[in-house]
């Protein structure tokens, strides 16, 4: 039985860096099971260029990222969303919109590697080990067959991945 495409919305604060991480990164890997979008409470306005390098290494398409508003997700036009997902601790304790059509919700939470001003190196690792605690998130969440799951198995399941500990590449 084939499934059907599952929307997903990464949010976050800024919008410039984690969630459009995950937003290119289950765009990529869902190979169309899954549409991801991203957004943030108080969107910064831009993308963050070393979480697009970050995709670049990946091999993840770098095009067409852009730091919107999560607003934008709540109105009565936008997409129906199956799962919204926050990536950052602010994000996750602030009152959210109410998003349409009852998705699955839960905390993701990653570092924040825009927060680091180190060194280039650094600051490239620390999106680097962001980038692959998201994808492996990612890559538990995308064998889950969800066509055969009840709601509240799903409910409980995404949010055990986002307690998933990092482990090492």
């Amino acid at each position: 039985m084939p499934e059907r495409t599952y929307h997903v919305l990464f949010t976050s604060t800024a919008n410039s860096a984690r969630s459009i991480l995950a937003e290119g990164l289950l765009n990529h890997m869902g190979k169309g099971r899954f549409k991801a979008y991203s957004a943030g409470s108080r969107p910064l306005g831009e993308v963050n260029a070393d979480a697009l390098d970050t995709l670049d290494k990946m091999h993840v398409p770098i095009t067409d990222y852009r730091s919107k508003n999560w607003d934008e997700f709540a109105k009565p036009d936008a997409p129906a969303m199956d799962f919204v997902l926050s990536v950052c601790d602010k994000a996750a304790d602030e009152v959210c919109p109410v998003w349409p059509g009852q998705p699955i919700t839960a905390h993701w939470g990653v570092v924040d590697p825009a927060a680091f001003e180190t060194s280039k190196e650094a600051v490239g690792r620390c999106f680097m080990d962001t980038a692959l605690t998201l994808k492996r998130r990612i890559e538990l969440m995308l064998v889950l067959p969800l066509y055969r799951l009840d709601a509240m198995v799903i409910q409980r399941v995404i949010r055990d991945i986002g307690e998933v500990e990092k482990a090492p590449p």
